[in-house]
């Protein structure tokens, strides 16, 4: 996989090779980026930060992080005169990547410089993949294997996960160095390799799962934190995700039968799926292609379908053709299920998730409810697969809520089947002077689609003290559109 990354930066190659680093030290090396992107946009400058991949290990060996650095088009000025601190930016997971998609934000912000609020205007934005993902090194994508946020989609999947784990095992890859209280430390020794005594903090989804890590081990490089469709620590992954499934799928048909249109096209929808529901448990289904599909391809559908804006307007059409024997929507799902770096993905899981977990209260909190017993199979299997390989033992603090005063703004979306706004409403009440926003008919990654919510975080940034405008949010009875096609 790509590397290396770009270079404008001579006082950051400065920096770098200002003096002699010791053996442990993190050392940032400033590198060319891609020859495609584009160079009109903005300044941009690619690096590696390299790190020990244990630290306080005698022998450790040494790993690359993926950086880059987008420089502010007119940076803002506080109320003090004073320069806005970049901008830490955590993509979602665990198993993400950003540093291979900056390119793309850069053509989509020099073709339309106005449509982004939050697009390294007011500050340097620093893109980071982190360890053992994207274009960082070690980067564990295991090819073959298939993995959702739904889980496993079968036996196979469990056993080629396993073998792959151990195989980076078994090439000197320590699996315990691969989650967020370790991350947490790579992001303070960056802020310390780029001369930054405080960073800002905005991720989505599983990124606030690595910021909380960071508040909690490293709050003293922390200015202000914005936290989208957050995952706070004290979640639980497996346990209670098909309730939360089934809750958004509830949520979402019963806008419909408050539409007397959507209503008619669609009667008693949530009942018929229910019926639907019991008879994917009971065995797999055959589609009018004359393929079979098993309940583990369902619950991957519910979970992507709920998590997309798109998807959930077409979810009472598409749960109507898959009633009729047309399972087409659940095979669209399944042609795409490999968009994780798996083992990063497990390493998280199997060392700060699931151990506070059991496949037990998994089944037990599904029971009785056909649409959350859905996604048992193959949220199961992620239990089995961390049995079978060694990421040492979790802290419990790794567990536990985050108590704070770092100003922190947590925005969620009304429809969430993995970060839902119950989650972080528990979450925000032990951060002293957080504010929530809660986003009627949104779905999952806010800031991404409603203009109001993006413009928040900006002023949030701008001005943590200030109560961010929410008066440009939909209404709660604001009805959701759907559609047909």
């Amino acid at each position: 996989m790509l590397k290396t990354l770009l270079a404008a930066g001579l006082a950051l190659l400065g920096l770098a090779a200002a003096a002699p680093a010791a053996a442990g030290d993190p050392v940032y090396v400033v590198k060319d980026c891609p020859a495609d992107w584009p160079t009109d946009v903005r300044t941009v400058e690619c690096g590696t930060l390299t790190v020990d991949e244990t630290r306080g290990a005698a022998d450790s060996r040494r790993i690359d992080i993926a950086v880059v650095r987008v420089r502010a088009s007119r940076p803002f000025q506080d109320a003090n005169g004073q320069a806005l601190p970049p901008v830490v930016v955590f993509h979602g997971g665990p198993g993400g990547a950003l540093v291979g998609g900056v390119g793309r934000r850069l053509g989509f912000w020099r073709d339309r410089p106005d449509a982004d609020p939050m697009a390294a205007i007011d500050q340097d934005w620093i893109y980071f993949d982190q360890r053992g993902g994207g274009q960082s090194t070690p980067s564990m994508d295991c090819p073959g294997v298939e993995l959702t946020d739904a889980g496993l989609p079968s036996a196979q999947d469990a056993e080629g996960l396993t073998d792959c784990l151990k195989r980076y095992a078994d090439q000197g890859v320590q699996l315990s160095q691969y989650n967020a209280a370790v991350i947490a430390q790579d992001v303070a020794d960056l802020a310390r390799a780029l001369g930054l005594p405080k960073v800002d903090l905005y991720g989505g989804s599983y990124g606030p799962r690595i910021q909380a890590a960071v508040i909690t081990h490293a709050p003293q490089i922390v200015r202000v934190a914005v936290m989208d469709s957050p995952w706070p620590p004290e979640g639980n992954w497996a346990v209670h995700t098909p309730e939360q499934v089934a809750t958004a799928v509830r949520i979402i048909l019963g806008k419909c039968a408050a539409q007397s249109e959507c209503d008619a096209r669609h009667p008693n929808l949530t009942a018929r799926f229910e019926a639907n529901a019991r008879e994917w448990l009971a065995g797999p289904r055959t589609g009018a292609d004359g393929k079979a599909r098993t309940v583990e391809d369902l619950a991957a559908f519910l979970m992507d379908t709920t998590y997309d804006r798109q998807g959930v307007r077409r979810l009472p059409a598409d749960l109507e053709k898959i009633i009729g024997g047309d399972l087409s929507p659940v095979a669209a799902i399944a042609e795409d299920r490999t968009y994780y770096f798996e083992g990063q993905h497990m390493a998280h899981l199997c060392k700060e998730e699931l151990p506070f977990e059991s496949k037990a209260a998994l089944v037990a909190g599904a029971a009785g409810d056909p649409i959350a017993e859905v996604s048992v199979p193959s949220l199961s299997r992620l239990f089995d697969v961390c049995a079978a390989i060694d990421v040492g033992a979790a802290d419990p603090v790794e567990n536990a809520p985050v108590h704070t005063a770092i100003p922190t703004l947590f925005i969620a979306a009304e429809i969430d089947p993995g970060c839902p706004p119950a989650l972080t409403r528990a979450a925000a009440a032990n951060y002293r002077d957080s504010q929530v926003m809660i986003v009627t008919n949104a779905t999952h990654g806010v800031t991404g689609q409603n203009a109001c919510a993006a413009r928040a975080a900006r002023d949030f940034l701008r001005d943590p003290t200030k109560a961010v405008d929410q008066t440009c949010l939909p209404a709660a009875d604001t009805p959701l559109v759907f559609s047909e096609d």
